[in-house]
């Protein structure tokens, strides 16, 4: 369960990361990104090249592809990872599910639910409950 959810969360933020910049069309505006053209820009007024650079690389894909590579990592070095992560993960995906509807929102649900369960039965392998002393 943990290795699913790990790389369910690396390929969402590589779908996201890649879309945005292919689909979307974000990758065009390298050259503003890399000239300094964003340098003291007005978040609140964005121009369509940190309205893209917000949707692509500092946009939330990049970090959850290595926060699924590390659940991958833990899983292989049977460390069950800490249940925050699912936990916090799952309130991001509760708020974007609300605020967009039209996300693949269940997507990144699935990964929470199956990283939390595979904590739980980690930690009840590592901790048994006692049996009835005789």
């Amino acid at each position: 369960m943990i290795k699913w959810a790990g790389w369910i969360m690396v390929l969402y933020g590589a779908a996201h990361t890649l879309g945005a910049l292919t689909v979307e069309g974000a990758a065009r505006h390298a050259g503003a990104w890399f000239s300094g053209q964003l340098w003291g820009e007005d978040l609140a007024a964005m121009s369509p090249a940190n309205s893209a650079y917000w949707l692509s690389l500092a946009s939330f894909g990049p970090p959850l592809i290595l926060i699924g590579l590390m659940v991958v990592w833990l899983n292989r070095r049977g460390i069950a990872p800490p249940p925050f992560i699912a936990w916090t993960l799952g309130i991001l995906t509760v708020v974007d599910a609300v605020i967009m509807v039209l996300t693949p929102w269940p997507i990144l649900l699935l990964a929470n639910v199956l990283l939390l369960a595979g904590a739980r039965r980690a930690r009840r392998r590592e901790n048994p409950v006692p049996g009835p002393v005789a």
